[in-house]
């Protein structure tokens, strides 16, 4: 890929083709014309989805005609604004009903993680073309699955890691690639976001009556609710969450992989970090590192929730970035600390140029809906399942790590410098935090080993088993999609 022009590299994507079958379909797919009205669904906007009706909204050419969401307080509130805004609009509370109805071409998908495999399987299954949020999956193995399912049913599935429709961070990329600061040494992406205590309970807590707490768990246990919030505060346990890591860092996960231009997971995964700073009915990890063992240039990547210091409102930086991406070159790096442009310095610090501008996510779908070609995705699925997939061999060796004191984790990273270093600035921000590591010690991360081809560990079965989940019936993402 290094020997791609810029024009080329701009025009072209990685393709794969799989082929597997599935549950029973229930509408067939429209054939939509170039001029015709796409007609599109919602499902989930208590956060995220508010922003998919309002920018859906603004792309020429479709029209909202269903909204689908568990909580009946969240749906009525925005049948109420389509009503004021004269729009006729259905709504549902059971995704299952509103992939039924053949008046719907799209479905984009803003639910909680453990939601968007299943729920955009069966939408392909349906017959519709889908926008999924990220990550596109909640395990490696339900990812895999939700691009053989649109490849096998030939729909356009589109991954909600908008900085792929960048063409400034797409221009920088394609520069670099050219050779003009030299070879990728490193790509380290960083998630530097305040996460405060999600508090204790110390019993069940009741459901809201508005919601449907069945169809809401899905394909994840139906388990008593034991922590405070019912909403957002699923990104902090295992069975709907994946941590910051899968929140927030699968952005810049999936920026550090595409400077790398690296088409398959990594071969080794290590990790350090922990859930550390206060005690909370949270499970995924607060502090982290990961060590992606790609070659010739690793990825490294970084969370941290807590702040700059104990009681300060700032967040920590590396280099000016809290929460972005440094890329390391012969000659210089790549600084990204947003959505749309990206810095490049020399070897001493001097900018050299900077590159800007971006267009509309979901306009780049709809067009590549209008013309039925994979390759004008900008975020094709296939790169979301990729770089979702970074996100849980990641947090696979966490899970699978044991606690040591900083004295044994230090000897065990020792002969690995960029962990080493980063494992340095992770102590001196968890101490300015007030953290003792003695007391509270570390979790240093199983080093695991992956058949990149395979998406299988190798040697590790307890890492394999992570790799799925057991799924609750009916919810189960099929083996035969």
């Amino acid at each position: 890929m290094n020997n791609l022009t810029r024009r080329q590299f701009l025009r072209n994507t990685l393709l794969t083709t799989a082929s597997i079958t599935l549950l029973p379909r229930s509408t067939r797919a429209r054939t939509i014309g170039a001029n015709d009205e796409i007609r599109y669904a919602v499902v989930g906007f208590g956060g995220r989805g508010r922003d998919h009706i309002k920018e859906m909204h603004e792309v020429p050419g479709t029209r909202m005609v269903a909204l689908c969401d568990v909580d009946r307080n969240i749906l009525d509130r925005e049948l109420k604004q389509c009503e004021n805004r004269s729009e006729k609009v259905q709504g549902y509370t059971d995704v299952r009903k509103l992939l039924a109805n053949s008046e719907i071409d799209v479905v984009t998908f803003a639910t909680p993680n453990h939601w968007h495999s299943l729920g955009a399987i069966w939408a392909v299954q349906a017959g519709k073309d889908v926008y999924v949020e990220k990550p596109v999956s909640h395990n490696v193995w339900e990812g895999r699955q939700l691009v053989s399912a649109a490849r096998k049913h030939a729909r356009i599935v589109q991954a909600g890691t908008q900085c792929r429709s960048s063409s400034g961070i797409a221009e920088a990329i394609a520069w670099v690639r050219e050779g003009h600061i030299g070879k990728i040494i490193r790509a380290h992406g960083f998630c530097y976001k305040r996460r405060p205590s999600i508090g204790k309970v110390d019993g069940p807590q009741p459901i809201p009556a508005s919601i449907d707490y069945d169809l809401w768990c899905g394909p994840a246990p139906k388990e008593p609710l034991m922590r405070k919030r019912l909403h957002y505060d699923w990104h902090w346990v295992w069975p709907t969450g994946n941590g910051d890591l899968g929140n927030q860092g699968i952005h810049q996960m999936d920026l550090c992989r595409w400077f790398l231009g690296e088409p398959e997971l990594s071969p080794r995964i290590w990790s350090v970090g922990g859930r550390l700073g206060y005690i909370d009915d949270g499970t995924t990890p607060n502090t982290l590192i990961v060590f992606h063992d790609y070659k010739p240039a690793p990825l490294i990547f970084e969370v941290r929730g807590l702040p700059s210091r104990d009681g300060s409102k700032d967040m920590d930086r590396y280099r000016g970035v809290d929460v972005g991406i440094v890329i390391d070159c012969e000659g210089g790096a790549v600084l990204i600390d947003n959505y749309t442009s990206a810095t490049v310095m020399d070897k001493e610090g001097n900018k050299l140029r900077k590159f800007e501008g971006s267009a509309n996510h979901f306009a780049n779908f709809i067009a590549a809906v209008r013309s039925r070609k994979i390759a004008d995705l900008k975020a094709d699925v296939l790169e979301g399942h990729l770089s979702s997939a970074l996100c849980h061999t990641g947090n696979i060796s966490y899970r699978l790590g044991k606690t040591h004191s900083p004295e044994e984790i230090r000897d065990a990273v020792k002969n690995n410098s960029d962990l080493a270093e980063a494992l340095g600035r992770m102590e001196e921000h968890l101490g300015a935090n007030n953290v003792d590591l003695q007391k509270t010690p570390a979790t240093l991360g199983a080093l695991l080993k992956m058949d990149p081809k395979r998406e299988r560990f190798s040697g590790n079965h307890m890492a394999n088993l992570l790799l799925t989940r057991e799924y609750r019936k009916p919810f189960v993402v099929p083996t035969q999609v």
